[in-house]
């Protein structure tokens, strides 16, 4: 099949799960002999670039604006496409959605990715969430399918609107990268340090864990990774913490986000907001004992292989974590049941033999799959 991806920031990835997926299963549709187009915005994707692991790059511009960024270049990417002759696209992000039935005029099939309650995000204002609320029904109208990362969104969707998705989760491989350079760039020793990835943004309670972790005693460091374009504010404030052991690393990708995964002693996930968080099968795959924001999306993704905390009460946190730094034979088990979850549940294998079918279904509908 001819396919593209639409609605991210492009390959390679370097900002969130969305762009992980497009190059993950990008690559892995290649491999299976399908053609790839993902669409990219010039900030995040290299100069010049035309192609990335078999994948075919276009690069078109965008507003650089809070609210306008995403649907911007997705209007774009979208009329670009419609020329391109592709059988099937996948557009990610809800807020997409107003743009999938164009696709479908020229008779290209469309699944949107709606991911998790986008409009709950605590960085939109009221024009920004009723733009998420007014394009979730968009989302029921527009495109061939909806896919959901998570079993709370499908059910939300099921429940509320009488609409079925398609479950797909993210994949994750431990790639484990054992060379330090990367880490000690950053003062970080293997072991001796906390790990923490997210967007840099209210919702993904940054503060939450660094008070957490301000109350602990311990010889260890918390290393913060992530960056965020729209929340300097909040970014300054998080950076004013008078705790030396703590290192905001910035945004860190390919063999230096393997290399801070590899090397960790626990991974914190406190994120409230979204469906499945790629960050966190990443690091269940690479057996972390795992402490998680205690809300419904965690709880299905871990179930019991992890410990949960309150973000609400960052004390929860510190308790957490002490138990356990105190006690290695604990958390090397949490990291060993994490790990078999994920080989079980969340490889990029399934992940892609899920949309392989799926668009397939949609192009060839009469096809016995």
């Amino acid at each position: 099949m001819r396919l593209a991806i639409l609605g991210t920031r492009g390959v390679p990835a370097a900002y969130s799960g969305f762009e992980a997926l497009a190059e993950e299963l990008g690559s892995r549709l290649v491999e299976r002999g399908h053609a790839v187009t993902v669409y990219g915005r010039p900030r995040y994707v290299p100069a010049g670039l035309r192609s990335f692991r078999g994948i075919r790059v276009v690069t078109l511009p965008t507003v650089p604006h809070k609210y306008l960024d995403t649907v911007v270049h997705t209007a774009l990417s979208t009329m670009h496409a419609l020329t391109g002759r592709f059988d099937a696209v996948l557009v990610c992000n809800a807020a997409n959605a107003i743009f999938t039935f164009l696709p479908r005029l020229v008779g290209t099939k469309v699944a949107l990715n709606v991911d998790g309650h986008d409009r709950d995000r605590k960085k939109w204002n009221l024009l920004g969430r009723w733009w998420y609320a007014v394009s979730e029904q968009f989302a029921l109208r527009f495109p061939n399918a909806i896919v959901t990362d998570a079993q709370v969104i499908e059910d939300y969707y099921l429940r509320v609107h009488g609409t079925s998705t398609h479950l797909i989760a993210y994949g994750a491989e431990a790639a484990r990268d054992h060379d330090r350079d990367v880490i000690d760039s950053f003062g970080l020793e293997p072991s001796r340090y906390i790990l923490y990835v997210s967007r840099l943004e209210p919702e993904n309670n940054a503060h939450a864990v660094i008070a957490g972790f301000e109350r602990l005693r311990a010889p260890v460091k918390l290393a913060i990774v992530g960056d965020a374009p729209y929340a300097v504010e909040y970014i300054s404030r998080l950076k004013a913490t008078r705790d030396p052991r703590i290192v905001f690393t910035g945004g860190v990708y390919g063999r230096g986000y393997r290399q801070l995964q590899t090397h960790a002693r626990v991974y914190v996930q406190a994120t409230e907001v979204g469906g499945t968080h790629p960050a966190l099968v990443d690091a269940m795959a690479y057996a972390h004992a795992v402490v998680a924001n205690d809300v419904p999306e965690h709880r299905e993704v871990l179930a019991d292989t992890g410990i949960y905390f309150e973000a609400g009460r960052p004390e929860t946190l510190t308790s957490a974590l002490e138990r356990l730094l105190s006690e290695p034979p604990l958390a090397e088990e949490y990291g060993r049941r994490a790990e078999a979850r994920a080989r079980a549940l969340y490889s990029w294998s399934a992940v892609t033999d899920a949309y392989e079918r799926l668009l397939d279904s949609l192009v060839h509908p009469s096809a016995v799959l």
